[in-house]
């Protein structure tokens, strides 16, 4: 029998910090993981090219990051995304338009009409919602139809490969919904916010750095595993059940643990098979979290084979334009050593909320569709010199309109059993910076448990 005072069940970027912050405070902890430590990020270099099989940066939003990467030794490592990314697109009528970033670009830009531009300055005297409203509620009455259409669809479907009229506004951006709670309005609370971000070390994240690291985003979780050592386990936890002074696990392996501190660092419908026995109705809320399926293209080509300049971060495709892509990263353009000399390299995202059926293909027919959607947007002639697909049939957690109550039945289930954590993005954020952020909060959570243990 193994005995610890913590077990992490999840090797993802969530577990892992977890993991890592006991162990450095001098706690007996181990991880186990039947995959690799990573979770969705892991990084391949191939041919020249680097791809991510997950997440393609991270922002630096809030000083756990930096302090993390400092930790790690990784500093050297660490690379910001160039000035170019700061200029997005959007695609309407088979054109690029520049995504405007300030109030001058707003009221010159081709992508909204007048009528929309009027339409915006009505927000201030907008009053405020009912509870409960999707993300398209709350942005069609503060914003407008056209906003909806060409701003937050297209973004929803790059960051959560999510539908807005599906998502709920609370629950999936919090901070959005604060700025009309707490402010009244978004012009007013983007301009009286910034003070209180200034005092939580916080920086917004349209003005955040975005970062990776030379090696790609893997060489995170592939270092933290490092510094775990012996107390990282290759191996698939079977059963959980609690018992006096804690948590006992049984492993694929044969493995026996026991661990006064539980924590579940894995996705919903991982942690739903392991907590059947002891929380049912727990369980299943956790099982009705949708992940909607996603394929990640990565295609190199040779830079005269692509007319566009591909100057900025990438383009996103509104939900009107009748696309089967949801957008595109201009990679190799984001961060040195991503294609080699004289190539560029393109990642391209199918399926989500709007077309999960398209994910069904197989590479070869996935990776012809985005070539010909590509070809026709950025002027491309010819095939891919390089290509590696990625498909996730569980992708990204929607936070959508019965998302909360879910959450507080966790947190019920969580009370109800003393030293089990339950942390994972579909808590708190699903990005990096996000998972980072609580998973720290967890670990110090659990610090004060046991303290008092």
């Amino acid at each position: 029998m193994i005995e610890v005072d913590a077990a992490v069940v999840g090797a993802g970027i969530s577990g892992l910090v977890v993991a890592h912050r006991l162990k450095q405070t001098g706690h007996t902890v181990v991880c186990l993981d039947p995959n690799s430590p990573g979770g969705v990020i892991s990084s391949r270099f191939e041919g020249g090219f680097l791809t991510e099989r997950g997440p393609n940066s991270t922002l630096e939003t809030c000083p756990e990051i930096t302090k993390l990467i400092a930790e790690l030794d990784l500093g050297s490592e660490r690379i910001y995304a160039s000035d170019r990314a700061k200029r997005r697109f959007i695609l309407r009528r088979k054109r690029l338009y520049d995504l405007p970033m300030s109030p001058i670009s707003f009221l010159s830009t081709g992508l909204f009409s007048m009528r929309a531009k009027a339409r915006l300055a009505l927000e201030p005297f907008i009053g405020k919602g009912k509870p409960g409203e999707s993300l398209a509620d709350f942005v069609k009455r503060r914003l407008g139809q056209e906003f909806l259409d060409y701003a937050i669809n297209p973004f929803v479907a790059g960051v959560y490969a999510g539908n807005p009229h599906l998502l709920s506004v609370a629950a999936g951006f919090p901070k959005l919904y604060a700025l009309e709670r707490d402010y009244g309005g978004l012009i007013m609370g983007a301009l009286r916010g910034a003070r209180a971000r200034k005092k939580r070390a916080e920086v917004a994240k349209d003005r955040a750095r975005m970062l990776s690291f030379k090696r790609g985003m893997g060489a995170l979780p592939e270092r933290l595993g490092a510094m775990l050592g012996a107390d990282w386990i290759e191996d698939r936890v079977i059963s959980l059940a609690r018992n006096p002074g804690g948590y006992r696990l049984q492993t694929a392996g044969e493995k026996a643990l026991h661990a006064r501190v539980l924590v579940l660092a894995v996705p919903a419908m991982t942690a739903a098979n392991l907590l059947d026995d002891l929380d049912l109705d727990a369980a299943n809320a956790l099982r009705e979290i949708h992940y909607p399926p996603v394929t990640s293209v990565a295609l190199g080509f040779k830079r005269e084979q692509v007319a566009h300049t591909l100057d900025g971060f990438g383009f996103l495709v509104p939900e009107k334009e009748k696309r089967m892509i949801l957008g595109s990263l201009f990679s190799s353009g984001l961060f040195p050593g991503r294609a080699p000399e004289g190539h560029v390299l393109l990642t391209t995202f199918v399926g989500g909320t709007r077309q999960p059926a398209l994910t069904d293909q197989t590479d070869e027919q996935v990776a012809s569709m985005v070539c010909q959607e590509l070809s026709e947007i950025l002027g491309i002639n010819g095939d891919p010199v390089y290509r590696s697909v990625t498909a996730w049939t569980h992708a990204i957690p929607q936070y959508d309109l019965q998302h909360l109550q879910r959450i507080e039945r966790l947190s019920t289930l969580e009370s109800d059993n003393p030293g089990m954590y339950l942390r994972a993005n579909y808590r708190d954020g699903i990005s990096v910076g996000d998972c980072i952020k609580a998973a720290e909060a967890t670990a110090s959570q659990i610090m004060g448990y046991l303290r008092d243990f």
